[in-house]
This record gives C-alpha cells, sequence and structure tokens, in this order.
C-alpha cells in the first residue's frame, strides 16, 4: 500500500507527550500504579490535560475532571487508570444525554448494571464520550454540536456510534475507553482511528438497561484499546466477575494460535463485493500472512446476508421509532421535532414497512442458526471492517438526504451488523493506512464463544504487521 498521498503527519492531532501517562497502555499504566511510580491522581490529571490539548476533536460529552469517579476497589486489572465511558451508559452523577439534543438529561440516579462490571477493573472515570444521536449513526456527526474529528485526519470522521471514545484513545488522552456495538459501534471507530475494538459474544457479560429493553438483543459492552492485550486483559476481566458457563471459556489470551486454524476470506456483504482496492488489500494481505504461519486460508461465502440485512434495516428503523414515540415516558421534556434527520428518517420508514416487523423479527432470531451452519468446518472468518476507509465528515452526516445516506450506509457498515444479529463475536485490528492518512482495519469473526481464537489471530497481526502509530514511539 503506498504513503505518497498520506497527509503529513503534522495534520494529526494528538496529545501524546512525556508526561505521566506517557504512551503507555493500560497495563503499562496500572502496573506502574501497582509499584508506586505513579498514582491515580497523578495519571487522571494528565489525562484531563491531553484532554484539553485536543478539545478540537469535540470528543468528550461530559467532562468531570475535576472530581473523577474513582473504583470502589483498587485491585482491578487497570485500577487507577484513566477512562471514559461513553453517553448512554449510566454512572451515578453523570448525565447521560445519548447524543441528542431532543432532551438535556439530568444526573443519573444509579450506575448501570454494565456499567458496575466495567468499573471493576478498577478504572478511573473522567467523564462521558460524544456519541451521534442515539447510537444510530456510524459517524459521530450530530446534526445540533460540533463533528467527532478523526486524530489521524481532522477532516475525516472518526466512526461510530463509540467514536468520542475512539478519538480519545487514539488522540493518546486515555488508554482505553467503553464502547458498546449495536451494528458495529465499536469495531467501526476502532477501524477509523487505528485501535483494537472487540465485540464480544452475547452473554459474556451482564445486559445493560438498554439491552434488557430490546425484543432481540444486538448490543454488547466492550473497550476500544491501542494494544490487543489490552483488550484481551479486559476480557478475562470480565469473565472472572461474569462467567458464562454456557461458552467456552476465554481465560488468559496472551500470544498468537499456538495450533493451526482453517481461516475463511469473506469479501462480500449483502451490499455487494468491497470496491475499495486498498480495503481489498488489507485483507489480502492479512490472509497472506496467516497461510505463511501454517494457517490454511479459504474462501467462504454467506448467501443469506441479504435477508438478514433487510430484516436488520427494518429493526433498527423500528427502534427509531419506538425512541421518537416514546421519549416523553422517559423525560416529560423530550422533543421530538429536535430529533436529527437520520433518527427522523428511520422512523418513517418503519411506518411505511410497519408489516415487515414480524417476518424481520424471525428472521433475525433464526440468523444464529444459519450463520453457524455456513461457518461450519472453520475457526474464523476474515473480513473487512468497513466497505471502505471512513469518509470525510459531512458524507454520513444526519443532514444528507435520508434514503442518499441510508445507501452510504450500507456500502460502508455492510459487514457488521451480522454479529450483533447472531450474537457471535468479531473483533476489528488495524491493517495500514488509506491514501486519505486514516487507518484501515480488518475483523475477524467467528460462533458464539469464539473470542480465544480471535484474539489470538488479532496477537498474530500485531505482531507482525505492527499497528500504524499517530506518534513516534517512546514521546
Amino acid at each position: 500500500m503506498t504513503t505518497e498521498a498520506h497527509p503529513p503527519a503534522t495534520a494529526r492531532i494528538h496529545a501524546f507527550t512525556d508526561d505521566a501517562l506517557g504512551d503507555h497502555d493500560a497495563l503499562a499504566l496500572a502496573e506502574l500504579v501497582r509499584r508506586g511510580e505513579r498514582s491515580p491522581g497523578e495519571l487522571a490529571a494528565a489525562a484531563a490535560r491531553r484532554a484539553a490539548a485536543v478539545a478540537e476533536l469535540a470528543a468528550v460529552a461530559h467532562a468531570r475532571y475535576a472530581d473523577p469517579v474513582f473504583p470502589v476497589r483498587a485491585d482491578g486489572v487497570f485500577a487507577g487508570v484513566p477512562t471514559f465511558v461513553k453517553d448512554n451508559s449510566d454512572i451515578e452523577g453523570m448525565p447521560s444525554n445519548q447524543g441528542t439534543v431532543a432532551f438535556t438529561a439530568r444526573p443519573a440516579r444509579g450506575t448501570d448494571t454494565y456499567v458496575r462490571e466495567f468499573l471493576s477493573t478498577g478504572a478511573v472515570v473522567l467523564g462521558k464520550s460524544a456519541m451521534p444521536e442515539f447510537g444510530f449513526n456510524a459517524s459521530t456527526e450530530p446534526e445540533y454540536a460540533a463533528p467527532t474529528r478523526n486524530p489521524w485526519n481532522p477532516a475525516h470522521s472518526a466512526g461510530g456510534s463509540s467514536g468520542g471514545a475512539a478519538a480519545l484513545v487514539a488522540a493518546g488522552v486515555v488508554p482505553f475507553a467503553h464502547g458498546n456495538d449495536g451494528g458495529g459501534s465499536i469495531r467501526i471507530p476502532a477501524a477509523s482511528t487505528g485501535l483494537v475494538g472487540l465485540k464480544p459474544s452475547r452473554g459474556r457479560h451482564a445486559d445493560s438497561r438498554l439491552a434488557r429493553m430490546l425484543p432481540l438483543n444486538i448490543v454488547s459492552e466492550g473497550v476500544l484499546t491501542r494494544t490487543v492485550r489490552d483488550t484481551a486483559a479486559f476480557a478475562a476481566a470480565i469473565e472472572r466477575r461474569h462467567p458464562n458457563r454456557a461458552l467456552p471459556p476465554i481465560g488468559a489470551v496472551e500470544g498468537p494460535p499456538d495450533r493451526p486454524l482453517r481461516v475463511a476470506v469473506l469479501l462480500e456483504s449483502a451490499a455487494g463485493p468491497v470496491a475499495d482496492p486498498a480495503v481489498r488489500e488489507s485483507v489480502h494481505r492479512v490472509a497472506e500472512l496467516l497461510s505463511s504461519h501454517g494457517h490454511h486460508v479459504g474462501e467462504l461465502s454467506l448467501p443469506f446476508v441479504q435477508a438478514v440485512e433487510t430484516a436488520f434495516l427494518h429493526y433498527w428503523a423500528m427502534l427509531a421509532a419506538v425512541v421518537a414515540d416514546t421519549g416523553k415516558l422517559a423525560d416529560r421534556h423530550f422533543d421530538r421535532s429536535r430529533l436529527d434527520g437520520l433518527t427522523r428518517g428511520l422512523r418513517r420508514k418503519f411506518y411505511r414497512e410497519v408489516w415487515r416487523t414480524p417476518g424481520a423479527l424471525r428472521t433475525l432470531a433464526r440468523a444464529n442458526h444459519t450463520y453457524e451452519t455456513q461457518m461450519a468446518g472453520y475457526d474464523a472468518v476474515l473480513i473487512p471492517t468497513l466497505g471502505h476507509a471512513t469518509p470525510p465528515l459531512g458524507h454520513l452526516a444526519p443532514t444528507v438526504p435520508f434514503d442518499e445516506l441510508l445507501d452510504r450506509l450500507r456500502v460502508y457498515v455492510g459487514f457488521t451488523p451480522l454479529n450483533n444479529i447472531t450474537g457471535s463475536p468479531a473483533i476489528s485490528v488495524p491493517a495500514g493506512l488509506a491514501p486519505s492518512g486514516v487507518p484501515l482495519g480488518v475483523q475477524f469473526a467467528g460462533v458464539r464463544g469464539a473470542e480465544r481464537v480471535l484474539l489470538q489471530l488479532a496477537y498474530l497481526v500485531e505482531a507482525e504487521m505492527p499497528f500504524p502509530r499517530i506518534a513516534a514511539p517512546g514521546i
């Protein structure tokens, strides 16, 4: 992949510097805290200064720098390490505004069940990260607020819906941040900003309040990190707190696979074959790497995905209609007229096709059986994370005419929703840079419970194709 068209590194926006955080990942910082070489307060103060230094990224929805949330327990895997929680997850004392201006949230009276699991890692929470309205968009570009910018190229999107989290981690403000994924919302911004993003299997963690309200739970919680080992350590820590004996254990994953694996390659989504040559090249490079290490690489077709995509689009539209029509039950000040163009368009689409609802729900409920049948004989599948590199801001803005925006989203994120629908895991890892200077990502996906194998494959890519860095090593 050529780099001649990449913008100069000076165009990047980041906060890496020679302070208490340095360029350490979360595990390294937690070790410094354990040895007494750094204090949680010192790290939190450094992160707050870094956040201020890159305020133009518009990645923070609610700041609590003067009064961070320190953990009750100080023995977690990331004890003392600063982080942010996404703006759709409740922490007592902080508002959860869901990325919208249709209402103004009051400070939450309690902490969400899953967030309590997240806090058990010992992390120090500095505030809430930005997101698009109700997490419906794949780009964090609120209609009535500044867009979240990509630290690698600020003219481009940081992805969504966990776009604020991704921008903060990629820019070096914090080494990891909370995200959740209902159609790719961890993996999309991870790919857009050069991070690792794991969507775990359904059942790996406690369900959030939002997930418990859904007729079909498509939401997984997790983190965005700069290293595979941070993601692996987080997954193991959550598993220890919330073991699910119906799923194969993840355990401690510390390196590449120790046996030959069968990995399929897929380059076609419901929207059609990938047209972007840089994306195709990134997948082929990773496939060649796997082959060179003795793994069997074949090709896979998933002919059922067109029907599943149609059902998912209807379900997505149904969720927008529910939000728009029941908002006043949650907040009497909710103003539906201030919803953005994407939410309004999805609502209209649902009511035009409301008759599809029973069939769509049946299709989604059956998808996992079909997926696992298609995956028989393979340990994982290698697929693009996105149909093309993250676009310039405006391309996926909610002000784009709805039908055009929907077509653009189908092409862009056609590879991510399937694993939400099936409840199966998928991990996005960096795989080079696009000509515009923004990162590209590839995914490894598997059947439910396959996180251990996916993390091992991610370690292999990280070791043999070192992830691009936004700043010079060593600061």
